[in-house]
């Protein structure tokens, strides 16, 4: 299975607790994604630049199908996967996917607005205004960690981004989603904005046939399971992988 991570954490730190509880029968392989691949975000970047850049990386490990787990950006990218090649899919795992298409409901339109407005905010407000919009009402967000930013933090900015602008122009195919039936499965945390990962949870139950949803309630977005709680998502994962394999 290939791991994508989200638009903060590198693809190593985001999943070694995950890696280790799916243990060591689970070929679970993270990748980085495409938009850090150099200095600047490609200046024609899109979620299809991603996905060919995870297609490729399947190609190259020899999987003509695979479990494809994904995190906020990461989540998305997996979601176009999914509309685009469903095909090479076994399964789909999304833990808060940071977009799920642009036929929003109006709490989730109005949040939004506040999305496009971070790109008016000085660099060193983006992240935390960031960080704010996708945690619920009174939650407060995790401490800033001690010392200086890491190297590879200078790239966030841009890839934010680049990733909201890939969001606002992407077009998701609900009709090729309507005939994926492999099982998808939706993490999500009880303290993150619920206008957010909820109601996308809810639009795309609606539209996956074999989606199934599972609540972490004291997660939210920046303390996912996968970090957090990882024993308890590898075991979801284990047994949304069964099914999958069974089914096919």
């Amino acid at each position: 299975m290939l791991l994508l991570p989200g638009s903060v954490l590198p693809a190593e730190l985001a999943y070694p607790g995950l890696v280790e509880a799916l243990g060591e029968g689970a070929q679970a392989i993270p990748l980085e994604l495409q938009v850090y691949a150099g200095e600047l975000p490609p200046p024609d970047y899109s979620l299809a630049t991603e996905v060919e850049g995870l297609l490729r990386e399947a190609d190259a490990r020899g999987f003509d199908r695979f479990h494809l787990v994904g995190y906020s950006g990461g989540g998305a990218a997996a979601l176009a996967c999914a509309a685009t090649h469903g095909k090479r899919l076994l399964s789909l795992a999304l833990l808060e996917p940071a977009w799920a298409g642009n036929e929003r409901s109006p709490p989730e339109e109005a949040l939004w607005e506040q999305f496009r407005e971070l790109e008016k905010l000085p660099a060193d407000q983006q992240m935390a205004e960031f960080v704010r919009l996708q945690l619920a009402p009174g939650v407060e967000p995790p401490p800033r960690p001690d010392g200086p930013p890491p190297p590879w933090m200078a790239k966030r900015p841009a890839g934010i981004k680049a990733f909201i602008r890939a969001f606002e122009e992407g077009d998701l195919d609900l009709a090729a989603l309507r005939r994926f039936t492999q099982p998808v499965y939706i993490a999500l945390g009880g303290r993150s904005n619920p206008d957010y990962f909820a109601r996308m949870a809810e639009r795309l139950a609606g539209v996956c046939p074999n989606l199934s949803v599972e609540t972490f309630p004291d997660r939210h977005h920046f303390d996912p399971p996968h970090r957090v709680e990882p024993e308890r998502l590898a075991a979801s994962l284990l047994a949304l992988w069964r099914r999958a394999v069974d089914a096919a």
